[in-house]
């Protein structure tokens, strides 16, 4: 049982990094977040993270060639564009009006966009005929807590580098995009 919650413990770590790149992202770009909008963050990117295995999971073997198929592109579309409006954005403004807005669409495909490899997962979970509902909650908790770490740390790196560090985040949510779609 140890090996066992060892594993799922690096497959969530694992699972929660893009999660983590694009909450130190937010931290550095809306430093104004409150402390409100923060747990938002933390519960969108948690609550997707463990619904995409189930998803995943109730699909099972059916249609999962199609969507393996598909998903990296939707994820790769969705993190390209607001990469871009984020590099647009900080090249089109004075450093005193750059506000970037918390908003829940945003906030929401941002959790789709990262957790689309979470829904794999939990393909192999119905191919292998795992158990579900523990790795599941261990990978929520695991992204929620570590979208939470990176705004935090992403706040301390824009109180560092300054307001031009959101050209820095787009291009990092571009490079997330690719890498999601070439499946590094």
């Amino acid at each position: 049982m140890e090996m066992e919650f060892f594993a799922i413990l690096l497959l969530a770590i694992g699972l929660a990094m893009d999660a983590f790149s694009v909450s130190l992202t937010k931290g550095f770009t809306q430093k104004n977040l409150t402390r409100m909008q923060v747990l938002w963050y933390g519960i969108f990117f948690g609550v997707f993270q463990f619904m995409m295995p189930v998803i995943g999971y109730l699909c099972g073997t059916s249609i999962s060639s199609f969507i393996s198929n598909i998903a990296p592109w939707v994820a790769f579309i969705l993190l390209l564009c607001i990469g871009l409006n984020m590099i647009r954005e900080s090249l089109g403004s004075n450093e005193e009006d750059t506000v970037d807005e918390f908003n829940f669409k945003e906030v929401t495909l941002l959790a789709i966009a990262t957790s689309i490899d979470a829904f794999a997962v939990g393909l192999t979970f119905a191919i292998l005929n795992t158990s579900l509902w523990i790795p599941c909650i261990i990978i929520g908790i695991v992204a929620f807590l570590f979208t939470i770490v990176g705004i935090f740390i992403g706040r301390k790196l824009g109180d560092i580098f300054g307001n031009k560090f959101e050209i820095v985040g787009g291009i990092i949510l571009i490079f997330l995009g690719f890498k999601i779609l070439l499946g590094f």
